[in-house]
C-alpha cells in the first residue's frame, strides 16, 4: 500500500483554524507574503473580532504550477482574529486608505491563562498587535483562484 500524495488531493478552498500557537504556524505559512489594502482592515470591537480580506499568494499550489508549467495563482481569504480586547498598530499609515500592505507572518506571544498577543508582521517594518482573552484564528478562501498579477512567486532573496 502507497500513502497518497498531496497532489491527489482535490482543489478545495481552504478553511482553516487555529486554537494553539503550533496551529497558528500552519496558517502563518499559508498568509506569508499576502497583500491587501489599509482599508481591507476591520475592527469591531464590539464583536472583539479583526479581520483582514487578504489576497495571497497559494504556496500550496505552488510545487504543481511549476511542475505543469502554469501561472501562480493568489486567492482572496478572510483572515479573521477573535476574541480581540485592544489593536494597535505601527508603521500604517491609516488615513492612507490605498496603502498596501505585505503580511509577512502571524505569531502568538502568551501571556497567562491562554491570553497573549496575535503579531501580525508585515513588510516594511510595519506591524499590528491584537491583545487577545484567548486565541482563536480563521483563515477561509473567499474567491476562486486567479492568475497572480506578478506571474511570480513572491522572493525574499534567500
Amino acid at each position: 500500500m502507497v500513502d497518497a500524495t498531496f497532489e491527489e488531493g482535490r482543489e478545495a478552498p481552504l478553511n482553516l483554524g487555529a486554537l494553539e500557537a503550533e496551529d497558528l504556524q500552519v496558517i502563518s505559512s499559508l498568509v506569508q507574503d499576502a497583500v491587501f489594502p489599509a482599508s481591507e482592515m476591520s475592527w469591531r470591537s464590539a464583536e472583539r473580532r479583526f479581520a483582514l480580506l487578504i489576497n495571497r499568494f497559494r504556496w500550496e499550489d505552488q510545487q504543481a504550477a511549476e511542475r505543469r508549467g502554469r501561472s501562480y495563482e493568489r486567492v482572496q481569504s478572510l483572515l479573521v482574529i477573535n476574541n480581540v480586547l485592544g489593536v494597535a498598530s505601527q508603521g500604517i499609515e491609516r488615513q492612507d486608505k490605498e496603502m498596501i500592505l505585505s503580511l509577512l507572518s502571524v505569531d502568538f506571544e502568551p501571556a497567562e491563562e491562554g491570553a497573549g498577543h496575535v503579531l501580525l508582521t508585515l513588510a516594511g517594518d510595519g506591524a499590528i498587535r491584537l491583545r487577545v482573552e484567548a486565541l482563536e484564528v480563521s483563515l477561509r478562501d473567499v474567491t476562486r483562484p486567479y492568475v497572480a498579477p506578478s506571474k511570480k512567486a513572491p522572493d525574499h532573496g534567500e
